[in-house]
C-alpha cells in the first residue's frame, strides 16, 4: 500500500519511506491511499488472538511491504509482559450497564503514548533497513506531556538514531517533567520551550520544513524523523486498541456482532480519536465518536460550526496533554472528509497559519457532524467528575475525567443508549496533585511524595516506575525560546 501527503497526493512514498520520513517534504501527513476493509468473520477471528496478535494482523493490512513474521515479532516484543503489567495490554473496566473505560496507561510511562511509541521504534528500524537508509535518523518531538517520555522511553539506545524533545515549560505535570528529565539513554536529550504546547509543536513542524537544517545535517550524518502523531507510525497502532475494545466486548457476550458502539476520546492533537474514525473506515462497527475537550474547546467549536478559529485563549488546565488550539492530526480528516482534494487541505492550512482560522465546506461540515460529536468539560466539571467516580471505587486521572464528563453530556443531550467506552490515556498517578484535590485530599508538597499519599488514602497500587522516579538523577535541565530550537538542535548532534 503507498502513502500521499495530505497536501500534495502526488507525493506518494511506501509504507517504510512514509514511516521513515514522519512528515512530508511540503509539510503534508501521509496518508493511506485507501482503508483495507475489515469483514465480520476477521473480527470473530481476532476475538480468538491475544493483543501482539491481533496488532500485528490489523497492521499487516497497511504495512503489506513488510514481512508478517517480523510484524508478529515486533508486536510480542512492543506488547510484552516486561513492559505492560497485564496480559490485556489495553483492559476494558465495566463502569455500569453500558459503559467501559478503557484502560490505555498500563504500559512503561502509565501514558496512552505506549501502545504506539513501544512499536513505533521497532517500524522505524526496519524501514530504514529496507530502505537502505545509512545516515542516522534524529527524531524531534513536541510534547504536551506524555509523547516525549513515552518516545524516549521507547527510543532510548536504539541503534541509528537519536531523539530530542521538546515541552513547554510551565505546562506539563510535575511528574510528567520528572520522568522526561531523569530518562535514561545515550541518545536522547530534552529541553523546555518558553511558551505553550502550540509554540513547541509549531518550532518542531518549523524545523522539518527547513531545507537549510536538513542539507546541514545530511553533511554530519542525520536526517529528521518524527515520534509525533504526524507520523503515520504512531498513527496505525492506535487503530489496534480499538478494534480490540471491540472485540473484547464481544467475547464478554456485552455486546453482539455488528452492534455499533460509541468511543468517547480525550482529544488535543486529534491523533488518538483520528485512528478511532480509521477503524470505523475500516468497518468497525463505531456509531458516534464523541470528542472531549477541556476549556481549550477548539475542536468542540470546529464541529458544531465548521469553523477552526485558534484565535482565542490558550488555558492551561489540569489536564495538560490536551492544552492545545492547533491539532494537528485534523488535516488528515479533512483529506478524508473531501474526498481526497489535497489542494483544498492546502488551502485550509495555509489560512490557517496565515490568520489562524479556515471554515470547511458545507458538505464536510455536515459528514463531520453525521460522524462526530464534540463536547468540552471546565476544571470543576473536571474535578466533580473525578470525585464522583472515586465514590463508585474507580480513580481516574484528569484527561479520562473529562471523557467521563462529556460522555456523560452526549447522552443526556441526545438521548443515546448506544453501548459506549470511554477512552482513558493516563494513569492517576501521573496527576496526583489534581486528583488528590478533587477527592477531597491536601496534597503534600513534594510531587514524588504525593505517589505514597495517594497510595495511603486510596488503597490504589501505583505504576512501579513511577513510584520509582524518587531519587533519580534530573539530567536535562535546558531552556530554550522558539527561536533558537535550531540550535538546540544542532548542538544536540555534534
Amino acid at each position: 500500500m503507498e502513502y500521499l501527503s495530505t497536501r500534495d497526493k502526488t507525493l506518494r512514498k511506501s509504507a517504510a519511506q512514509a514511516i521513515t520520513m514522519g512528515l512530508s517534504r511540503d509539510g503534508g501527513l501521509f496518508t493511506p491511499v485507501s482503508f483495507p476493509s475489515l469483514s465480520a468473520l476477521e473480527v470473530e477471528t481476532l476475538c480468538t488472538m491475544s493483543y501482539p496478535r491481533r496488532a500485528a494482523y490489523i497492521m499487516g493490512k497497511y504495512l503489506e511491504d513488510f514481512r508478517a513474521e517480523d510484524l508478529a515479532r515486533f508486536a510480542e516484543r512492543a506488547y510484552s509482559l516486561e513492559k505492560f503489567d497485564t496480559p490485556a495490554i489495553a483492559p476494558l473496566r465495566k463502569v455500569d450497564g453500558r459503559t467501559w473505560c478503557l484502560e490505555l496507561w498500563h504500559g512503561p510511562t502509565s501514558a496512552f503514548k505506549d501502545m504506539a511509541l513501544q512499536m513505533l521504534p521497532q517500524l522505524l528500524s526496519a524501514s530504514l533497513r529496507m530502505t537502505e537508509e545509512k545516515k542516522t535518523a534524529c527524531i524531534l518531538a513536541a510534547t504536551s506531556g506524555d509523547t516525549g517520555k513515552a518516545a524516549m522511553e521507547g527510543f532510548a539506545d536504539v541503534e541509528q538514531t537519536k531523539i530530542l524533545v521538546f515541552y513547554p515549560e510551565n505546562g506539563v505535570s510535575e511528574i510528567q517533567k520528572l520522568q522526561m528529565v531523569t530518562q535514561e539513554g545515550g541518545n536522547v536529550g530534552v529541553c523546555a520551550v518558553k511558551g505553550n504546547f502550540d509554540d513547541a509543536q509549531n518550532g518542531v513542524k518549523r524545523l522539518f520544513s527547513d531545507e537549510a537544517l536538513r542539507e546541514k545535517l545530511a553533511r554530519r550524518g542525520y536526517f529528521l524523523s518524527s515520534a509525533n502523531s504526524i507520523n503515520w507510525g504512531r498513527i496505525l497502532p492506535q487503530l489496534v486498541y480499538y478494534i480490540s475494545a471491540y472485540c473484547d466486548l464481544l467475547n464478554a457476550k456485552e455486546i453482539k456482532l455488528g452492534q455499533p458502539v460509541n468511543f468517547c476520546v480525550p482529544t488535543g492533537n486529534f491523533g488518538n480519536i483520528l485512528a478511532c474514525y480509521y477503524a470505523k473506515r475500516m468497518g468497525l462497527p463505531v456509531g458516534k465518536l464523541i470528542c472531549a475537550s477541556n476549556r481549550n474547546d477548539v475542536l468542540t467549536d470546529f464541529i458544531r460550526t465548521g469553523i477552526y478559529d485558534r484565535n482565542r485563549p490558550f488555558h492551561t488546565t489540569m489536564s495538560p496533554s490536551m492544552d492545545i488550539l492547533i491539532s494537528s492530526n485534523l488535516e488528515r480528516l479533512l483529506f478524508d472528509m473531501s474526498g481526497g482534494k489535497d489542494e483544498l487541505v492546502r488551502e485550509y492550512m495555509e489560512q490557517l497559519a496565515q490568520t489562524g482560522r479556515y471554515e470547511v465546506t458545507p458538505g464536510m461540515k455536515r459528514r463531520m457532524q453525521e460522524i462526530f460529536y464534540g463536547g468540552f468539560c471546565g476544571e470543576e466539571e473536571t474535578a466533580s467528575s473525578i470525585a464522583m467516580l472515586y465514590r463508585y471505587g474507580y480513580l481516574i486521572d484528569t484527561h479520562t475525567a473529562v471523557a467521563a464528563k462529556v460522555l456523560t453530556d452526549y447522552r443526556k443531550k441526545s438521548g443515546d443508549r448506544t453501548p459506549a467506552i470511554f477512552v482513558s490515556t493516563a494513569s492517576p498517578y501521573k496527576f496526583c496533585d489534581s486528583v488528590l484535590s478533587s477527592i477531597g485530599q491536601v496534597p503534600v508538597e513534594n510531587s514524588v511524595e504525593r505517589i505514597a499519599q495517594m497510595v495511603d488514602i486510596t488503597g490504589v497500587a501505583a505504576p512501579v516506575r513511577l513510584a520509582g522516579l524518587k531519587g533519580k538523577e534530573i539530567r536535562f535541565r535546558d531552556v530554550t525560546g522558539m527561536e533558537l530550537m535550531e540550535e538546540k538542535v544542532l548542538s544536540f548532534l555534534e
